[in-house]
């Protein structure tokens, strides 16, 4: 009679019941606060899901970082379905170099480097802090797996982006000891779950050359400039990006690169060049007119009016790469790619084979 009576006790009995048939189930496990706090320090992500993800670890924070990474991937992956119509024209566009060719210390080094363009709906999300570093770190990536035997000039490879660096393990630009938890695709789909906007890698360009044999005539030098940073002074990206291999030539070039001053000479030179490119119109690196790099006017190397191709005959005989009636030597600008957010391009020069 007591059902029929009032309905206010259905839930007791009922109640009752439930507690007495479930006295032997696991415990709930409620999620620890200083933890919760300490997940959202480490991850940035809501109370909601830091909570969450330490009820579904029983407080572990190891486990819950992972319980989260796989989390915003799969929300990243459904997130993107619904962005994927979107526009992302803006963005920025990052560059690693892990070795930049030339040594003073005779016998040279290796090349390798990347430059990558990363996308978004919003400058507002280009400035993200979480953006940036993910950039930072792809841009990494994508040099530490650049394939000396496959990828021997600069070459913007679609191959290369698709099958190669989108299922690479992401790794950490800022701390390379810290082992890969996603591969670089996922993580572009967490920064999307992230942030809420379409996330694009559109483009990546890599280059390598393996060290050159001991007393070699010749030795590589990449330049690289990236302009127009709006990510709070990070060097490594900007709005316009440029890469550009150089070539040292000559019969005693071990000699040459042992004074002092060569490898900051060197330095400011290549640094100058690759600011040329991302300043000017440059298209090619020989023909006609100024869209040609070696008719330009080399405006970035202390204002100079004389034709860049001029300037590196001249800085190669200063510093001794060329002798009086010897051919082949000197410096000589081999190729480049420039990139500016949203598209725009270029990737020419002579190949390196």
């Amino acid at each position: 009679m007591i059902f029929l009576r009032s309905p206010r006790h259905v839930p007791q009995v009922f109640g009752h019941a439930f507690r007495s048939f479930s006295s032997s189930s696991p415990s709930f496990t409620k999620a620890d606060i200083k933890l919760v706090a300490e997940l959202r320090k480490r991850t940035e992500v809501s109370l909601s899901k830091a909570k969450e993800a330490l009820t579904e670890t029983n407080n572990d924070v190891g486990a819950a970082l992972e319980w989260l990474e796989k989390d915003l991937i799969a929300s990243g992956a459904k997130k993107k379905e619904k962005v994927q119509d979107r526009i992302a024209s803006e963005g920025l566009i990052g560059v690693s170099v892990l070795s930049n060719g030339l040594s003073t210390q005779n016998a040279g080094r290796g090349v390798r480097a990347a430059m990558v363009e990363l996308n978004c709906e919003t400058d507002f999300v280009s400035r993200n802090r979480l953006f940036g570093e993910l950039l930072d770190d792809i841009a990494h990536t994508a040099a530490f797996i650049s394939d000396f035997d496959a990828y021997r000039t600069i070459a913007d490879s679609k191959a290369f982006l698709d099958e190669r660096l989108l299922p690479a393990p992401l790794l950490s630009a800022r701390d390379p000891s810290r082992k890969p938890t996603t591969e670089v695709g996922g993580a572009v789909d967490a920064l999307i779950a992230k942030v809420g906007e379409k996330i694009l890698l559109s483009r990546a360009v890599s280059i390598s050359h393996p060290l050159p044999p001991p007393q070699s005539s010749v030795a590589l030098h990449l330049a690289s400039y990236l302009h127009g940073s709006v990510t709070g002074g990070l060097t490594s990206q900007g709005r316009i990006g440029a890469l550009a291999l150089l070539a040292l030539k000559s019969s005693h070039l071990p000699t040459v690169t042992e004074s002092p001053t060569f490898s900051e000479d060197i330095e400011k030179l290549q640094r100058a060049l690759a600011r040329q490119i991302v300043g000017f119109e440059t298209l090619s690196v020989k023909g006609d007119g100024e869209i040609a790099l070696y008719n330009q006017p080399f405006m970035m190397f202390a204002g100079s009016d004389q034709p860049v191709g001029t300037v590196l005959e001249q800085w190669a005989t200063g510093k001794g790469l060329v002798e009086p009636g010897e051919q082949g030597s000197g410096l000589e600008v081999l190729e480049f790619a420039k990139w500016s957010v949203g598209g725009g391009g270029v990737i020419s020069g002579e190949k390196v084979g």
